[in-house]
C-alpha cells in the first residue's frame, strides 16, 4: 500500500463516518499515545491508568456517605470513577479530559475505580 492509498483511505473513512466514532477513535488514539491502558483490555483487580473524556458527573447517596461519580470514556470503553465521601472536587466536569489510575473493580456488571489518582488535562 502506498501512502497515497493510505491517505485517500482514512480521507473517505473520515467524510463517511458518524462523528461520535471518529471522536471515539481520536479519544482511544490519545490515550494509546499517552501511554495508558485502553480501558476495554482492563479486567477486575488490575492497576491501571486511564485517560479519557468525563461523559456525567453525579452525586450519588449510597447509604449514609454521599459519593461523586464520574464516568470516564476512552474512546472504547467507559469506567465509573467514584470519590468516596466526597460532594464536589473542583475540575472534575463533563466534557473535562481526565487520566485517572487505580486498582479496577467492577459493580453492578460496570468497571469501576474507586477513589482514583487523577489529573485534570489540557483540552488538545
Amino acid at each position: 500500500m502506498t501512502a497515497e492509498t493510505g491517505f485517500l483511505r482514512r480521507m473517505v473513512r473520515r467524510l463517511t463516518s458518524d462523528v461520535g466514532d471518529l471522536d471515539a477513535d481520536d479519544l482511544s488514539a490519545e490515550a494509546v499515545r499517552s501511554g495508558c491502558n485502553r480501558a476495554c483490555d482492563s479486567s477486575t483487580g488490575e492497576a491501571v491508568t486511564v485517560k479519557g473524556r468525563l461523559r456525567s458527573v453525579e452525586i450519588c447517596p449510597r447509604g449514609s456517605v454521599a459519593t461523586l461519580e464520574a464516568e470516564l470514556f476512552d474512546g472504547t470503553d467507559g469506567v465509573t470513577l467514584v470519590w468516596l465521601g466526597r460532594r464536589r472536587i473542583p475540575g472534575i466536569e463533563p466534557g473535562r479530559t481526565v487520566r485517572a489510575s487505580g486498582r479496577v473493580a467492577v459493580r453492578d456488571g460496570r468497571k469501576v475505580i474507586y477513589n482514583p489518582y487523577y489529573e485534570l488535562q489540557r483540552a488538545h
